[in-house]
């Protein structure tokens, strides 16, 4: 059915929808952070404790209504992402207190960070297959393998020469040189492609094929880029904020177009990536 054909009620529930999906995954990733949780440890274990029995229980009773069983995989996500996220927690936690893994220097920064891709990842493909949807579902298949390669290749090199600007005007790298950064070069290569993965997944992949059949591509990337972005909105890492959010939502934008156009995550990532040298190389030049 179109849009333009969709009745007053129809309008209604997808606005309904919209609002659920951005205000259930700013809870999510605010209140239950996998980086810096809102509640203390008893209180936040049995918050998401509860949240992942309320939105299994719900997505299992919609998809049981003959109206509204669309609606159930995009609750199906959201409980897909509270998991992952709680689970990336638990494990982080793991490796600071108990391995003792110091996250102030570029190795831990890579570790930590590649702990929680692995969690992460290892989590949203192993739920979504229980809850019934496949690897192309989350994008996780070859697609148009060779369009997502270029593209993703030709921003990644663009936004690696064009890093140590973008790191001293947007994230306060400081005394960058080629000297310094070759040892930070392979902790910096394990973290972009870590983290990119990660964020791919856990929110275009996870959540566009979700949200297309009552929004279309356009505005469910939209919808996620939105999100997505607000989500930053706190980042301290960054020295002009506003600006930082002001280049980061198209984007999110061009990433979600870059997995649509390509049906597949790799192009995406390797973009994703790219852009996120100039944050690392501010955060690497600025440690003790």
């Amino acid at each position: 059915m179109k849009n333009s054909h969709l009745s007053a009620r129809e309008w209604g529930e997808r606005i309904v929808l919209a609002l659920l999906f951005a205000a259930i995954g700013l809870l999510i990733m605010t209140v239950f952070s996998p980086w810096r949780p809102l509640l203390g440890r008893v209180n936040d274990y049995l918050g998401r404790i509860g949240l992942i029995i309320l939105l299994l229980i719900a997505a299992l009773m919609v998809r049981r209504s003959r109206r509204y069983k669309d609606h159930a995989q995009v609750l199906f996500g959201l409980f897909i992402m509270v998991i992952a996220v709680s689970l990336d927690w638990i494990f982080g936690i793991y490796l600071i207190d108990y391995l003792d893994v110091n996250g102030n220097t570029p190795a831990g920064y890579a570790l930590l960070k590649l702990n929680e891709s692995a969690v992460i990842v290892c989590v949203i493909v192993l739920f979504t297959k229980i809850t019934g949807g496949s690897l192309g579902s989350i994008y996780i298949q070859k697609g148009n393998l060779k369009r997502g390669l270029v593209i993703g290749l030709i921003a990644f090199v663009i936004a690696a020469a064009g890093s140590i600007p973008m790191s001293t005007r947007l994230f306060e790298g400081r005394d960058l040189d080629l000297a310094r950064m070759i040892p930070w070069m392979p902790w910096l290569l394990i973290f972009v492609l870590a983290n990119a993965t990660l964020e791919e997944l856990l929110f275009r992949g996870l959540f566009l094929r979700k949200l297309e059949p009552f929004y279309g591509k356009f505005i469910s990337n939209c919808l996620i880029a939105f999100v997505f972005t607000v989500l930053h909105g706190a980042a301290s890492y960054t020295s002009d904020r506003y600006m930082f959010l002001a280049v980061l939502f198209p984007l999110a934008l061009a990433w979600g177009y870059v997995m649509q156009k390509t049906d597949g995550l790799w192009g995406s990532i390797l973009f994703h990536a790219g852009m996120d040298i100039p944050l690392m190389l501010g955060i690497f030049s600025n440690l003790s």
